[in-house]
């Protein structure tokens, strides 16, 4: 039995990877850990073991730049993974509508296409008190 589609399964069934891997399919931009703090309101510890797991079940690819390491969506290939995707893609929008704002707030507030922000920012504060 293929091990990466049990891993990718198992990574799945957790609601806030499920959401995390949600956002990156619908809002078509890549995430790093300080981004999906402010966005899924978690902590350090528990983002980055959660886009790891993601990473470790083949569904994201990590890339370092500067700083920040970012996390985009693996590109599928095996016709079992891309429905596996597709079941996630097609999760009804208004069951993720507030990470879904919260997340379109956060990466608007990058610079030139990349985060200049910590987690919970003074910058994210006065854009989420609104």
């Amino acid at each position: 039995m293929n091990e990466k589609y049990i891993d990718a399964l198992k990574a799945l069934s957790e609601p806030n990877r499920l959401r995390l891997f949600w956002l990156l399919l619908h809002v078509d931009q890549r995430i790093n850990v300080a981004e999906a703090m402010d966005v899924t309101g978690d902590t350090q510890y528990n983002v980055s073991r959660n886009l790891k797991l993601l990473y470790k079940a083949g569904l994201l690819t990590p890339e370092k730049q500067g700083k920040w390491v970012y996390y985009t969506l693996t590109k599928q290939t095996a016709p079992h993974c891309q429905k596996l995707i597709d079941s996630v893609r097609f999760l009804p929008k208004e069951d993720f509508s507030a990470v879904t704002k919260r997340c379109v707030i956060r990466l608007s507030l990058r610079v030139n296409g990349e985060c200049v922000l910590g987690a919970n920012s003074e910058e994210w504060i006065a854009a989420t008190s609104k």
